[in-house]
């Protein structure tokens, strides 16, 4: 069976963090698509197809910060749930909070994964191992 394409909405402000995400990636041997977008308000004219110049294709997962100005991540999530296009979209938590009432509302919100972010190296290898799990179970292969 052949491999679907799979496309990654990274929506993360700090642009060390989403390069380092996108490096980890990289170096984890998949060819995955990252689109970055700097906060939820941004990550939500992507998916729409209303962004000037990023675009996404299906099947994509979004990787969400929780912190962010704007739109803060799970600001994003509930936007993204509320909207009848959107709603079934795979979410992943990819931030530095550790607190258990943002991990609590985002599992309530239907998240797939929830992970702190801390230092590069083998954390960055454990996120992408999640992520290609994740994405077997949610668009299996063709």
């Amino acid at each position: 069976m052949a491999e679907r394409a799979f496309n990654i909405l990274l929506v993360e402000d700090d642009d060390v963090a989403a390069e380092a995400v996108v490096r980890g990636v990289r170096r984890n041997g998949q060819d995955w698509k990252v689109v970055v977008a700097e906060d939820g308000l941004e990550a939500l004219d992507v998916l729409r197809g209303q962004h000037p110049s990023k675009r996404i294709a299906r099947p994509y997962m979004v990787v969400v910060d929780l912190n962010m100005p704007r739109m803060n991540g799970l600001e994003l999530i509930e936007a993204l749930r509320a909207d009848d296009e959107l709603r079934r979209s795979v979410v992943f938590v990819l931030t530095t909070s550790s607190s258990e009432t943002d991990q609590r509302r985002a599992r309530e919100l239907g998240i797939v994964g929830y992970m702190v972010k801390s230092g590069a190296g083998p954390r960055h290898a454990h996120f992408v191992d999640q992520i290609r799990n994740f994405r077997h179970a949610a668009f299996p292969p063709d």
